[in-house]
């Protein structure tokens, strides 16, 4: 479905509905993803952090999802 049949599916259905808190929610939702369109600017520090992460990935120096979460799950029984 492209962008301006959903737009006007949204609008349609907003159109026909009386649920106060539907409509508060879907405000609040798109109210979110207005904010959230200001970009992050990384600090220097940052990304620096960043290449040394993706140097260790590079390196094999990282784990799989499953072996992250062992070491995450026996480290909050200490």
């Amino acid at each position: 479905m492209s962008n301006k049949e959903l737009q006007d599916l949204l609008i349609k259905k907003i159109r026909q509905t009386n649920d106060n808190m539907l409509l508060e929610e879907a405000t609040r939702l798109l109210d979110i993803e207005i904010n959230d369109a200001d970009v992050y600017t990384l600090s220097e520090s940052e990304k620096a952090d960043v290449e040394e992460a993706r140097q260790q990935i590079k390196n094999g120096d990282s784990f799989t999802h499953k072996k992250a979460n062992q070491h995450i799950t026996e480290w909050l029984k200490k």
